[in-house]
């Protein structure tokens, strides 16, 4: 199968699996919020920064390197990508049981101290995945893969209902979570074709990862404050009730780019690696074609939470909810410079070029955390999601920069999506000011 079609077929997969899964997540979401209290939902928000954030802070860059790599297919160079996965998710969960007291007192959360090392087993599960998993990414074999992970998510889900059912505490999201980390590590070990994974220590290959790997690391520390910075600063300033609003906003909000952002992270890599827009004019044209489409379906997406935030959240949730709606509309406006840019910086990953994807990580980072404290001090809530669409604004002219050195900057394309984008976010602000100005209110204190 050539790769333009591997392409559409991976893509077709993308799409479905992520479409389901969010489906799934949002019927979950609504049993979930009818069964536990708002509350719930900002404690584990807590929870997921310390996770995820320890996810980012350790990760070198394995999917990547196997994706991109000429010996991404080689038993040893994957035996060695396992091995060292295997010790990041034990040291993982390690540092979950040692942060657990200072986290708990630093949000003065004290369930924090119980919960943590609870949510890290997922962590230490995690790590015994195997690298089957990034063999069909690196080949764009997307069917099996999709089916197994949404068989590991419908499973967790439903071991979160049945505890919040059962117990109506916090604990049933973070057990659901350890299940469903179980389950895809069981699914995807027996599911997926191929070799099984050995522990190995080849020299080579793992010079050749942690070099790769070693500006990986660095720009994933700084992705967590572009992924996860919000809730951890927001954390500080909101109610565990408010915080767990924003959570609920932000979970409907981010799905449009959080579905782009998986097609681009798993079909990119491959195309950038095997059509480079720069080898031939035809390559050029069929990346701008698929850019175009992408920027098409996300913007779409983003159109219809952003302009009707408040009636959805009015629609699905209860009474007790109402405050997310302003953030769905001003979060989903927030993210729309994130939707332009969505295609370029595989291109640098595609390259192995790891050390200039970090500064652009890294200084979009830095913008983030400066929109958000500035906008918070000055207009609360609201001012705050206007910081962080400011920073992914102001942080688009890096990106340019990074896309031109490898020839994938489409000027024609940013021209086009970035006016829609504007016009877009004008109407849906003017549209529900009301519900975007009551955000205030939401402020701790």
């Amino acid at each position: 199968m050539d790769l333009g079609a591997r392409v559409r077929r991976g893509a077709s997969w993308v799409f479905l699996g992520y479409g389901a899964a969010q489906a799934l997540r949002l019927a979950s979401n609504l049993i979930l919020a009818r069964l536990l209290f708002p509350e719930a939902f900002g404690l584990m928000a807590l929870i997921s920064v310390v996770t995820i954030g320890l996810m980012l802070f350790s990760d070198i860059g394995l999917g990547p390197a196997i994706s991109q790599n000429r010996r991404g297919d080689d038993p040893d160079f994957l035996n060695t990508a396992w091995t060292l996965q295997i010790i990041r998710g034990v040291l993982l969960f390690g540092m979950t049981v040692i942060l657990a007291a200072p986290v708990a007192s630093f949000y003065e959360t004290p369930e924090l101290v119980t919960y943590l090392p609870i949510a890290g087993i997922s962590l230490l599960i995690a790590g015994l995945n195997p690298t089957r998993i990034e063999t069909a990414n690196r080949h764009l074999l997307l069917g099996r893969l999709t089916v197994l992970d949404l068989a590991a998510q419908v499973i967790g889900i439903m071991t979160m209902i049945v505890l919040a059912w059962a117990t109506g505490s916090v604990i049933s999201l973070i057990l659901g979570g350890v299940v469903t980390a179980a389950a895809k590590l069981l699914l995807t070990h027996f599911g997926l074709p191929g070799p099984r994974d050995r522990l190995r220590w080849e020299g080579a290959a793992l010079r050749e990862l942690l070099s790769f790997g070693g500006w990986i690391f660095l720009s994933t520390a700084f992705f967590f404050v572009m992924t996860q910075g919000d809730k951890a600063i927001l954390g500080k300033f909101l109610t565990l009730e408010a915080l767990g609003f924003y959570n609920i906003g932000y979970f409907l909000a981010s799905f449009p780019l959080l579905l782009g952002q998986t097609v681009a992270q798993r079909l990119l890599i491959p195309v950038y690696r095997d059509r480079p827009p720069r080898a031939s004019a035809l390559n050029a044209a069929s990346l701008s074609r698929l850019r175009h489409a992408m920027s098409a379906a996300v913007m779409s997406l983003i159109a219809v939470v952003a302009l009707g935030g408040p009636l959805i959240v009015d629609v699905l949730y209860d009474v007790r909810y109402v405050a997310a709606g302003g953030i769905v509309t001003l979060l989903a406006v927030a993210l729309i410079p994130q939707v332009v840019g969505l295609s370029y910086d595989q291109s640098a990953l595609a390259a192995g070029d790891s050390r200039r994807f970090f500064f652009y990580t890294a200084a979009r980072a830095s913008l983030q955390v400066a929109g958000l404290l500035a906008g918070i001090a000055f207009a609360g809530l609201p001012g705050a999601l206007a910081g962080l669409g400011l920073a992914g604004l102001l942080s688009h002219p890096l990106l340019i920069w990074l896309a031109r050195i490898h020839g994938s900057w489409d000027a024609r394309h940013d021209a086009i999506w970035l006016s829609l984008g504007a016009a877009l976010a004008i109407a849906a602000v003017w549209i529900n000011l009301p519900a975007v100005i009551a955000l205030s209110s939401l402020m701790a204190g």
